[in-house]
């Protein structure tokens, strides 16, 4: 599954209380406040079949399922996101320093980068499915968000 490299996504700049109308309790707290589901809580963690998931907040595409794989943590987790569609800030807190990252359209926040992922990259993209959706392969992808 292909996506076009590396692209400029503009910023969708929504009011915290329209997110909080369009989105399910669970999905605003991860998304918006940062919160974690606990482990095992989401369907998309054994999600197997081929397609994209999107962020639940905007629709922008952020991973293919070629990309993920079973880490046996509970979240989803991926070995790579799609080019360019996240961005990654220092997270401190927790007494030592993580990668967070976040949806590059909307900003809400999907989880952390750890390095104990599979050969070659060791990468684990660890998401909360609660700020993800499904499409499978095959059919549209939802227009996003404005």
């Amino acid at each position: 599954m292909s996506h076009p490299g590396p692209q400029v996504i503009d910023k969708l700049a929504k009011p915290r209380s329209e997110w909080r109308h369009l989105l399910t309790p669970e999905q605003y707290a991860v998304l918006f406040e940062e919160a974690t589901e606990r482990p095992f809580s989401s369907s998309l963690n054994d999600e197997k079949r081929a397609g994209t998931f999107i962020c639940a907040a905007c629709l922008l595409p952020l991973f293919t399922s070629d990309a993920k794989f079973d880490s046996r943590t509970g979240w989803p987790s991926f070995t790579r996101p799609i080019q360019g569609h996240v961005g990654i800030k220092r997270d401190f807190k927790l007494i030592w320093p993580r990668l967070e990252y976040h949806c590059s359209r909307c900003e809400g926040h999907h989880g952390h980068v750890f390095n104990d992922g599979p050969l070659p990259r060791r990468q684990r993209w660890c998401n909360n499915g609660f700020a993800l959706q499904f499409v499978p392969a095959g059919e549209p992808l939802p227009t996003p968000r404005t």
